[in-house]
């Protein structure tokens, strides 16, 4: 009973914090989703587009995606101090479609959906060390999911 009280307090203070602090709690990169191209993200979320391609980054993706509303991507790498991860497809609208900041000791591999409106390139980039690193992949989409 004493572990539930105290899990439900910090459940409570999380929510509580969320709700007064939203930019502090739940902050994310909101110009570097309104840019139109992989570089104006890239300089957006850290300061660079340099990229090295790297086979130490691995990007899972679909060769075709029948609906590309819901296209499954998986990003992993085992590079040390991985500080975090992001996925742009090239030729969106928004060509950022997700990033992913993990902490200090995380396990670099992350799954999401994303949308694409149209066959395009989608790359995955890791930042670790302090340099980026970087993979891509072309995705043919049959059925498009951006208003496509």
């Amino acid at each position: 009973m004493q572990i539930l009280r105290r899990n439900l307090l910090k459940a409570g203070l999380i929510i509580a914090s969320a709700m007064a602090f939203p930019r502090l709690v739940l902050a994310w990169p909101a110009q570097a989703f309104k840019v139109k191209s992989r570089n104006e993200a890239l300089q957006e979320i850290y300061g660079t587009s340099e990229l090295s391609q790297s086979e130490d980054v691995k990007l899972k993706a679909p060769d075709i995606a029948e609906n590309g509303a819901v296209v499954p991507v998986t990003v992993s790498s085992d590079m040390a101090n991985v500080e975090s991860i992001a996925i742009i497809v090239d030729d969106n609208p928004s060509p950022l479609t997700a990033t992913f900041e993990l902490g200090a000791g995380a396990i670099a591999d992350v799954s999401t959906r994303i949308k694409m409106g149209k066959t395009s390139t989608v790359l995955a980039v890791v930042k670790a060390d302090g340099k980026l690193y970087s993979t891509e992949k072309e995705v043919k989409v049959t059925i498009g999911g951006c208003g496509g």
